[in-house]
């Protein structure tokens, strides 16, 4: 490592390093950083604001990061650097799908997808535009025993157009233009705009991954870009993280795209194909209501699951499904107790006051005017799914979820 480390801005001597700046640091951790930057510490050898940052780069890591967290001598950047790069969770989730000998990520960020690709392949590069940011990541990398990575400071395409080297993997996580306003439904809204690159791309390696936000409107980006073999959805306990795009080069077949729902210790998957053209069965709510996890619900893939589980869908836009037995079913399962039509009067009289969870699905008013309307209260273990039935009636599904 270079003698002076730079970060936010400041050449700093690498005293940040230093037992007694590293000691501060985990001291404080749950030191509110406002207070400490409002009094004097004999004990550091370099500006509290410094340390407060890094405390709270730190603090931000302890679930998200785990390894880095518990690693001595980790140097943290910014927080948004650290709000924007994966999980460890959903980073090792990539690593379980692409592996090779060699790959190279064209938008390396904080560094952690590049940790856990060096797992799955003997040689990675980690190429980063902003040199503060490169820095730190090769420090962390020798924290973290990773010699396998090589860090390149500098914009990850300009990087492979000066270079013959070959890859078996590009890995590329396009971001927002500056220029772009609001939230992002298009690929050609991001940097670097792959729409217009992939031909580049397939010069150094047969084989794209392409991570992009989860708002991101999959139909679209499939129209955008070309040899898309698999689109993965992935899910961390329920919340739709990242989208994945796998493209192969001179790929024409289906695309299966792949619905994985992250959870502590398991995963949910739930696969299906681009032409799988199932027709699934309306029925009235039976014993038992499912709704699909988040990853399947941004998939798309509603008629297959209705299909492959052999569960009947309520109504053809409700995307809630029932069975008279129950199965184990991606997502979250209830015991149904009792149906209601959507009737105002009898409905406040039966729950006003009390405690219930409201979902709605295909129903014309948000979950806080229901409750308003009916004076429901939330919490509590029974659950209220107010949607729409196969002959087109407003109804309410009360149940309680299944262990």
């Amino acid at each position: 490592m270079k003698d002076t480390v730079e970060l936010n801005g400041d050449k700093l001597n690498s005293k940040i390093l230093n037992t007694e700046n590293q000691e501060f640091i985990k001291q404080h951790l749950k030191t509110n950083v406002a207070d400490l930057m409002l009094k004097k510490h004999s004990t550091i050898t370099i500006d509290i604001k410094v340390l407060a940052e890094q405390i709270d780069a730190k603090r931000r890591c302890e679930k998200k990061l785990p390894t880095w967290f518990s690693t001595d001598n980790i140097i943290y950047p910014n927080k948004l650097n650290i709000e924007q790069t994966s999980s460890e969770a959903t980073a090792a989730h990539k690593a379980s799908i692409i592996q090779g000998s060699k790959m190279i990520d064209l938008t390396g960020g904080f560094g952690v997808d590049c940790f856990y690709f060096s797992k799955t392949f003997e040689e990675v590069t980690h190429c980063e535009w902003n040199e503060e940011l490169s820095e730190i990541v090769k420090h962390n990398y020798q924290q973290l025993h990773r010699p396998n990575i090589k860090c390149i400071a500098e914009n990850g395409i300009e990087y492979l157009s000066k270079n013959t080297d070959q890859y078996d993997w590009i890995y590329i996580d396009p971001s927002r233009r500056h220029e772009a306003k609001g939230k992002v439904f298009f690929l050609a809204d991001c940097e670097p705009n792959v729409t217009t690159e992939i031909g580049k791309l397939f010069q150094y390696a047969p084989n794209i991954c392409i991570k992009v936000s989860p708002i991101l409107d999959i139909t679209e980006a499939i129209s955008e870009l070309k040899f898309v073999k698999e689109v993965h959805i992935v899910a961390l306990k329920n919340e739709v993280k990242e989208l994945l795009f796998i493209i192969e080069k001179d790929y024409q077949g289906t695309i299966q795209f792949i619905a994985t729902n992250l959870k502590a210790d398991t995963q949910d998957t739930f696969s299906f194909h681009s032409k799988t053209s199932s027709i699934p069965r309306l029925e009235k709510p039976q014993n038992f209501l499912y709704e699909p996890n988040a990853a399947i619900l941004k998939s798309g893939g509603f008629n297959p699951v209705s299909e492959f589980y052999q569960v009947n869908k309520l109504h053809l836009h409700s995307h809630l499904y029932t069975s008279n037995n129950l199965v184990a079913f991606p997502g979250r399962s209830f015991e149904i107790i009792n149906v209601f039509d959507f009737n105002k009067k009898v409905l406040r009289k039966k729950f006003a006051n009390q405690k219930h969870n409201i979902t709605t699905r295909n129903f014309p008013i948000t979950v806080d005017e229901i409750r308003k309307l009916l004076r429901i209260k939330d919490g509590g273990d029974s659950y209220l799914f107010f949607t729409t039935n196969k002959k087109q009636q407003k109804i309410v599904i009360e149940c309680k979820k299944v262990k």
